[in-house]
């Protein structure tokens, strides 16, 4: 590879066209938009122009509800997926959605949370929380270790199965799928059979190589990375709730699958956190995926590399939570 070549020109030529997409659209990409409420809207509006020709999937029932937060008066958003037709208690899912610590909400996930139902017939629970920077550390953490809390606790209702619950989320969603994680082992929580953080937003130290080579991808640039810490944080110094990578013991952990694309830059924190989940004993499985950004199987969807991507998460959350 000439040393003069920009890390774009290694992206798998199928999820390059989204990207180019989004980047003439918005030049410089969602992070190019200072204000975090404009940018959230600009999000909003490109999630509503894709899906908007989207039906429901007839076999997953989908109820909304807010629940208790950890925090006397604190509430948080979720949204329940059940499938259809289905009596026996299922596997349940706790979906976290990605964003930054700044961006997203349930709606932004949908899809992918229907189709996770659909495709595995288990109960999923999508939560949202707070987001920075109205609301910093650990805000976040204790929304989610709420609603973990309670899917747990009413599992009965919910038509889990108590022995079969775990937690998937990407990029932030993976940081707080391993918060939570911790959260439970420390606090007496819900006992997790399966964890699934993909790409997680793991370093507050932004030290990497991979987080120094990305800075102008289009999706999740390095100064973006940076703005987004910096947010969630408030000025504090990060504990291993917020920046995972600080969490000395791993051992206690259930198995876990991860995945990142090779142009992401917390490629190697994801990496180095992997080698040492294995070193405590953990079982853990990582896919390192080559011409892959950060969610580039979110933006190409219909890319053979994406497909090869989802194969290989529903074949883990099979095998880790329904046991084939």
């Amino acid at each position: 590879m000439p040393s003069n070549s920009h890390p774009r020109d290694r992206i798998d030529p199928e999820s390059r066209e989204p990207l180019e997409q989004l980047l003439q659209a918005i030049p410089g990409g969602f992070q190019a938009i200072a204000d975090i409420e404009a940018r959230r809207a600009a999000v909003r509006s490109i999630l509503a122009a894709v899906t908007a020709d989207i039906e429901p999937n007839p076999q997953v029932l989908v109820t909304n509800q807010t629940i208790p937060g950890r925090l006397d008066g604190d509430q948080v958003a979720v949204r329940i997926y059940r499938p259809k037709d289905v009596i026996e208690p299922t596997a349940g899912l706790l979906y976290i959605h990605g964003g930054g610590m700044i961006l997203g909400d349930l709606e932004g996930e949908h899809l992918t949370a229907e189709m996770l139902c659909a495709e595995l017939g288990i109960t999923i629970m999508s939560t949202d929380y707070r987001k920075a920077p109205e609301h910093r550390h650990p805000a976040q953490v204790h929304d989610c270790f709420a609603a973990l809390t309670w899917m747990a606790e009413h599992a009965d209702n919910l038509g889990i199965d108590q022995s079969r619950m775990g937690i998937y989320g990407g990029s932030a969603g993976g940081n707080l799928c391993l918060a939570t994680a911790f959260m439970s082992l420390d606090h007496n929580g819900p006992e997790l059979k399966f964890i699934m953080p993909i790409y997680p937003m793991l370093d507050a130290s932004h030290s990497t190589s991979s987080n120094h080579e990305f800075t102008d991808i289009g999706i999740w640039d390095r100064s973006g990375n940076i703005e987004a810490w910096e947010w969630f944080l408030g000025g504090q110094e990060p504990d291993a709730y917020a920046s995972p990578k600080l969490r000395e013991d791993l051992s206690g952990l259930p198995p876990l699958y991860t995945d990142v694309g090779e142009l992401d830059l917390f490629r190697d924190e994801d990496i180095e956190f992997v080698s040492r989940l294995l070193t405590a004993g953990v079982p853990a499985e990582c896919h390192v995926f080559p011409g892959a950004y950060h969610a580039s199987e979110t933006f190409a969807p219909s890319a053979a590399l994406s497909q090869r991507i989802w194969k290989l998460r529903l074949d883990a959350l099979r095998r880790g939570l329904i046991g084939s």
